[in-house]
């Protein structure tokens, strides 16, 4: 008798319980748990630039766009101008990347690493990369330390590109923060890679760089400057 009256209890006492069965229970953790990895995805994605970013310009930050006084190569646009054309004609080729070694330097198969979007921005405005770091380089051999010099490469390295731009260049702020400082055109160099500052900005105002980091990149214009903590260079040529 005791025993039938406290299961007449259990069943009273339990008759608002929300309780769930196991099955269901198992249910809805795995589904917090396949939206929690999706959004956890979705997340990495946008970080890395796999999903794009939406795009700024200087004038949603009040920023006044630089203009060079200088047209090295006097086809009436000035050189800040110039490299930002023409890195966007570059990376309209759709380059692969992979990297090689060129008789002709420049790359010539529709093959490119992250310092020919720099060289072919800048020879287009006039620059010279080839030349002009294989002249600096004679000329400042003890800077560069390089034992055997060979033209057809030498600038393709990130390491002469940062030390012919510091001898040759406007050095700029590294903070990316002073959004202002940072203009489509100019130059920026990490530990190991390079790039173009773009003129299209995040919604901090902080500025996407055009480069070429690697086979898997989906984009070639990204926000990757609150990524990186190995800014060692920023630069302008004129």
């Amino acid at each position: 008798m005791k025993n039938e009256h406290e299961y007449k209890n259990f069943k009273k006492s339990n008759k608002n319980c929300l309780c769930l069965p196991v099955g269901t229970t198992n249910s809805i953790i795995l589904i917090i748990t396949v939206i929690a990895t999706l959004l956890c995805i979705i997340y990495l994605l946008y970080i890395f630039n796999y999903i794009p970013h939406k795009k700024y310009s200087n004038a949603d930050f009040n920023i006044q766009t630089y203009t060079s006084k200088i047209d090295k190569d006097e086809d009436g646009i000035d050189d800040q101008t110039d490299i930002l054309n023409n890195v966007r004609e570059y990376i309209k080729t759709k380059p692969k990347y992979k990297s090689k070694y060129y008789a002709s330097g420049y790359p010539n198969d529709g093959y490119g690493v992250c310092t020919d979007v720099v060289a072919f921005g800048l020879k287009g405005a006039g620059y010279d990369l080839m030349q002009l770091v294989n002249e600096d380089i004679i000329n400042n051999r003890d800077k560069y330390n390089i034992e055997n010099v060979d033209k057809n490469i030498d600038f393709r390295r990130v390491r002469n590109l940062m030390i012919y731009f510091e001898n040759n260049a406007i050095s700029l702020t590294t903070d990316i923060y002073k959004i202002e400082e940072w203009q489509g055109g100019d130059i920026v160099i990490f530990k190991n890679h390079i790039g173009i500052v773009s003129d299209k900005r995040n919604e901090k105002g902080i500025t996407f760089i055009i480069h070429h980091a690697n086979p898997f990149q989906k984009y070639y214009e990204e926000d990757i400057l609150e990524l990186k903590n190995d800014i060692v260079g920023h630069y302008r040529m004129t």
